[in-house]
């Protein structure tokens, strides 16, 4: 036998929680993501770029890619650092990566508010299967393949 047998599928119909993940590209080589924010977010609790890094599951590199990207991108600053020494180093978000976030932030709960507002009767139609008491969704996620760009 390859898969539960049919006593063992249930499916429900049950709502699912609404998510909107979203980027905002400012000009051409600049974009804005959950990913950056959080790391924003992370280096203004701890002052620590490997810090946030770490409770991102990130490689340090990747997180000070992200950051200088950040930096390159607008016309002043989203962090500044200090270098290490007997208390060791430090970054600190300026004002301006201070506004980017709450701008980011501000615009997520507006965009979440829509979205409910628009999808809620969608969302409470999402199937689950639950087989031998774990759920499960129809079509599991990891089966949606994006093609190769050819060219």
């Amino acid at each position: 036998m390859y898969g539960p047998s049919q006593r063992d599928i249930i499916l429900t119909m049950r709502p699912s929680p609404l998510t909107v993940r979203f980027r905002v590209d400012i000009g051409p080589k600049c974009s804005i993501g959950v990913g950056k924010i959080e790391l924003l977010e992370g280096i203004a609790r701890g002052g620590s770029l490997s810090q946030a890094a770490r409770d991102m599951r990130m490689s340090y590199r990747r997180a000070w890619l992200l950051l200088a990207d950040l930096n390159s991108s607008f016309e002043e600053p989203v962090a500044v650092t200090s270098t290490g020494g007997r208390g060791g180093g430090g970054v600190v978000l300026t004002s301006f990566g201070k506004r980017l976030v709450a701008g980011y932030r501000g615009l997520e709960s507006d965009v979440q508010s829509l979205a409910a507002a628009h999808m809620a009767d969608l969302s409470r139609r999402t199937k689950t299967i639950r087989v031998a008491g774990e759920a499960k969704h129809a079509v599991p996620v990891n089966s949606i393949r994006r093609k190769p760009r050819s060219g």
